[in-house]
This record gives C-alpha cells, structure tokens and sequence, in this order.
C-alpha cells in the first residue's frame, strides 16, 4: 500500500488490441466481432459485470477519484507486479487501482500522487480488509464491490 508517484498513463495505442480504442478520458474502449465471444467462456456474468460497473461510477461520482480494477497474474512478486500495472491504469496521478491476482491470493491497492491525501494508507487498508470476507468466500466480485464501497464511503467522511 504505497502512493505512485507517476504523472503520467501509459498506454500505448499501438499496443492495443484489434478492435479497441483510447478515448479522449483515458479508458480503453474494446469491441469484438459479433459472435466470436462465448459467453460460458466468460470469466464473469453479465449481471457482476454491471454490479462492478454501478460501484466504479457511483464511487468516482462520489469521490472524484477514478476507481480502476485489474483481475489478473501479477506474477511471482505482487507487489512490483502491481506497480508495473498501475502506470498503465487510466489517469494514474488521480486514481486507485485494485489490483488482485487471485492465483496467489493476493490483493493491492495503488493510488495516485495527486489523490494520496484523501486515498490514504488506511482508506486502503480499510478497502483490503472489506474485500478479504468476501475473497475467502469465493466471491471475487462481492469482495471489489464490498472494497469500492468501504473506500469511496471513507474517503467522502470526514
């Protein structure tokens, strides 16, 4: 649980895939062709997609800080792998990054240089702590739901 000290998002539009597109805000924008996805292929349902989805907007709404979540290998190291993924997060500087690797267990949260003295060590901590119940349990999308919550509701409190 560290602060970045990056002024700067990294995505390299030529390193995206066929299909999406870096938007003027900084999120990458993805499409597939039509009928190529298989939806019981698909990591997550539909229905968790849109609960994450309502979370980040009501949080960045609220907060004025950009939630990102990155679900995925953060290799041997964690702790450097989530340093090596935030830079590439969308508005680095201004955002909190939770990232979770759930093969080693693993959940970190970054946040930006300009957002640290309101996303502070403990409003991490607080965001790990809601997620950990839910992690335990099986339910990965609870768990950032829960993790979202906790931290935009203890950043906006005084």
């Amino acid at each position: 649980m560290a602060s970045g000290e990056l002024v700067k998002s990294h995505v390299d539009v030529d390193d995206l895939p066929y299909g999406s597109a870096l938007t003027s805000s900084g999120r990458v924008s993805a499409a597939h062709e039509f009928g190529t996805a298989n939806p019981t292929h698909l990591p997550f349902a539909t229905q968790d997609l849109v609960a994450l989805d309502d979370a980040l907007a009501e949080a960045t709404r609220a907060t004025q800080i950009r939630f990102n979540v990155y679900v995925g290998d953060l290799g041997d190291d964690v702790v450097a792998g989530a340093n090596d993924v935030f830079p590439g997060t969308p508005d680095a500087i201004r955002s909190i990054l939770i990232a979770v690797d759930p093969n080693n267990k693993a959940i970190e949260i970054r946040t930006g240089r300009r957002v640290s003295d309101r996303a502070t060590d403990r409003v991490a901590q607080l965001g790990i702590t809601a997620a950990v119940g839910p992690f335990r349990d099986g339910n990965l999308i609870d768990g950032l739901v829960s993790s979202i919550r906790v931290m935009a509701a203890a950043i906006v409190s005084p």
